[in-house]
């Protein structure tokens, strides 16, 4: 079956690459001149079911909205007069109870880890190379008091499967040495040992490129102008270089889903939330962190690739707003630089925005959607990479007609 993947990030690529797999002939249309350059670009880089707790809680709602027009906070807000935010902050809100959050935690843990067990496999099939880091992630807490409500709220993962170990400084220090001239600064770690990192554009250009050696078509540098349907079907899909027909169609455009949707009827609850990140040279220093994990204080994580460290940080909803400055990375870099003074070259910053396609409950949308040909994979939000290896292969169960080895009845389209 001929299968048009509509987006080349993470998403549209794994669920190509599956497909591939399967048999079928996947063609990816991409309006960039390489996958991966968008959202997939430069992104936290961690593999994480450690932090897959749910950004919607009782918590993160009153930290938006003491943000509300704040530019100093890792959580920011810009009132928008957009109708489509509004109508997904009301579900945002819905979802920001204990009881919810337990739940959507849960979903989350589980498809994570469904997820990286395919992400090894993928890896163990093709033998590409994406900076990968084994060995776990640290969640550092600054207080003693951060660090005992973090160990309570880790039951949840321990009680998912995930280990969990609570860590005094030197303990970390134990397992990264770049926790030992900084002991003083933090209370302790919460260790996640199954975690990892990797580059995610690294990882999404190699399966590309090992995909258009086995003769897939990547037609990139084209713009999806609409979709077209006919009946209870998709026809085909123009873009600026004419059009393409297929058997099946799959809607993996990130944020993009929602609006490309809004064109043919589609109801997909996704709405971007800014992240940046500054990718800094290791430069021959001998101290970068080994280990990725987040700074929980000031919501910063980081990851090591080898010849460079990745930090990101900041949850802006400022709409579909690309743009940056390098003043918005001062908070981000100084927090980083004093928890990692040597951890690289901090004057030659690449400085990156992106916007992460987030849904009310930060849970994905897979399935069929509204026509018989029409399928989805998207709003990923800040675990994309992480979910990546595993959605592209519920989709292609799905387009299959076969029930995916993960339970994802709770995250299939409801228009």
């Amino acid at each position: 079956m001929r299968v048009a993947v509509l987006g080349a990030g993470l998403a549209g690529t794994m669920t190509a690459y599956e497909l591939f797999r399967d048999g079928h002939e996947p063609i990816v249309i991409d309006r960039r001149s390489q996958p991966a350059s968008e959202t997939s670009y430069g992104n936290a880089g961690m593999i994480a079911p450690g932090h897959a707790f749910s950004w919607a809680s009782p918590a993160a709602l009153k930290t938006l909205i003491r943000s509300i027009g704040r530019n100093d906070t890792a959580l920011r807000f810009k009132l928008q007069k957009d109708p489509h935010f509004w109508k997904w902050a009301l579900r945002f809100v819905r979802n920001c109870t204990t009881a919810r959050a337990n739940y959507n935690t849960a979903r989350k843990v589980g498809l994570c880890l469904y997820s990286q067990k395919q992400l090894h496999r993928v890896v163990e099939e093709t033998g590409v190379a994406y900076g990968a880091a084994s060995g776990g992630a640290m969640y550092l807490h600054r207080t003693e008091a951060a660090l005992e409500k973090a160990d309570q709220n880790a039951q949840i993962m321990r009680r998912l499967g995930v280990e969990v170990r609570k860590l005094d400084p030197l303990q970390a220090a134990q397992i990264d040495q770049v926790y030992l001239p900084v002991q003083d600064r933090f209370a302790g770690a919460l260790y996640v040992p199954g975690d990892e990192s990797g580059d995610a554009r690294m990882f999404t250009r190699s399966i590309a490129t090992w995909l258009i050696e086995r003769g897939v078509a990547f037609r990139l540098n084209e713009t999806i102008d609409r979709i077209e349907a006919d009946g209870g079907r998709i026809a085909r899909v123009v873009t600026d270089q004419g059009e393409v027909k297929a058997d099946a169609y799959v809607l993996a455009l990130g944020c993009y889903a929602a609006t490309m949707g809004r064109t043919i009827g589609l109801n997909l609850p996704i709405y971007p939330v800014k992240g940046y990140s500054v990718t800094i040279p290791v430069a021959g220093r001998n101290n970068p962190p080994r280990l990725s994990g987040v700074d929980e204080h000031n919501l910063f994580a980081f990851a090591n690739y080898g010849e460079h460290v990745r930090l990101t940080a900041i949850a802006e909803f400022a709409g579909y707003d690309w743009s940056h400055k390098p003043s918005d990375f001062t908070g981000l870099l100084k927090a980083a630089q004093e928890l990692f003074p040597d951890a690289g070259d901090y004057a030659e910053p690449e400085y990156w925005a992106g916007l992460r396609p987030m849904t009310p409950s930060a849970l994905p949308i897979f399935g069929k959607a509204k026509f018989d040909n029409l399928w989805v994979n998207a709003g990923h939000g800040h675990m994309g990479w992480t979910w990546a290896c595993g959605s592209g292969r519920i989709a292609a169960d799905l387009i299959a007609g076969r029930k995916p080895e993960h339970d994802v009845s709770t995250m299939l389209y409801v228009g």
